[in-house]
């Protein structure tokens, strides 16, 4: 018997936490770039009833993701894909971070367009940063709506090669909402839906890199200052997830969730305007999710 799909990218925290949230009766795809924490992740699913599927891909290889995508059509409706999977800018290059969090991004959006059906929902998980980008008009649309294939060679995509991979990281968020934005309308033609959702610090591996980066101490001072007083939790995304990937939110698309315990808006509303150690204006000190 064929069941309904969910095909979550990322093996780590966040997305296994998306996984049990929304997994339980419907086979499971889980997708990651590395062995080892996939079968890891597909193991502890198995455990615990789900059923379970690993697939070895990396995000950054549109073939590679195509062939996600099929595999996930063959095994049954889909009715959600969650993308999880990224890099940070405390552990990864300007040039990964481009490859991997924005063409990556690109791609899943390309590959699974085509096996959509009327009520699959697609959730791409961006983050608080790409509120903070600074960028023009022409290059937003730019990214929103280039040639996957094209989009490493934008000269903004380019001129960031000399840049930090903060500045990086805060381009390629931007480019996830963005883009997702622009692709509602040909999901919509199909009945489907996508949408993103921005975490803030969420209590996950990648978030420790961050924290025991230079600027950690700054980003927990920032959690503090906000009002939040914690970092989010896997599981408080998931939930978001859940609902834009359930019938509770037919009528969501093309937009953002932000979910980071109100930090966005200390940073535009309560922070000093003068930006500190070089920070572009309004921009985050450290990476997120």
């Amino acid at each position: 018997m064929n069941r309904d799909v969910v095909v979550v990218t990322g093996a780590g925290g966040m997305g296994l936490a998306v996984a049990r949230r929304i997994g339980s009766g419907r086979t499971v795809i889980l997708a990651d770039a590395f062995a080892a924490p996939l079968d890891r992740a597909v193991a502890a699913l198995t455990a615990e009833g789900y059923a379970a599927v690993g697939h070895l891909t990396d995000v950054a290889d549109a073939r590679a993701v195509v062939t996600l995508a099929e595999a996930a059509a063959s095994e049954g409706r889909i009715t959600a894909v969650v993308h999880t999977a990224g890099v940070s800018a405390a552990t990864a290059t300007v040039e990964k971070i481009m490859r991997v969090d924005l063409a990556g991004t690109a791609h899943v959006i390309d590959a699974f367009e085509p096996v959509a059906t009327r009520g699959t929902a697609l959730v791409c998980i961006a983050s608080m940063a790409g509120h903070y980008a600074t960028l023009s008009q022409a290059d937003e649309l730019a990214l929103a709506t280039a040639p996957s294939a094209e989009l490493l060679s934008l000269d903004v995509v380019t001129a960031a090669a000399g840049a930090e991979p903060v500045a990086a990281y805060i381009i390629a968020k931007r480019a996830n909402q963005v883009r997702v934005q622009a692709a509602a309308l040909a999901w919509n033609r199909r009945g489907a839906r996508i949408n993103t959702v921005s975490p803030g610090v969420v209590a996950t591996a990648m978030a420790r890199s961050e924290a025991e980066s230079a600027s950690g101490e700054h980003m927990l001072a920032m959690l503090d200052a906000c009002g939040a007083g914690r970092t989010g939790t896997p599981a408080e995304v998931a939930d978001v997830v859940a609902f834009l990937t359930g019938p509770a939110s037919l009528y969501i698309t093309g937009t953002d969730v932000l979910i980071d315990g109100g930090q966005a808006a200390w940073i535009r509303w309560h922070r000093s305007a003068t930006p500190r150690g070089g920070e572009p204006h309004g921009a985050a000190p450290v990476t997120v999710s």
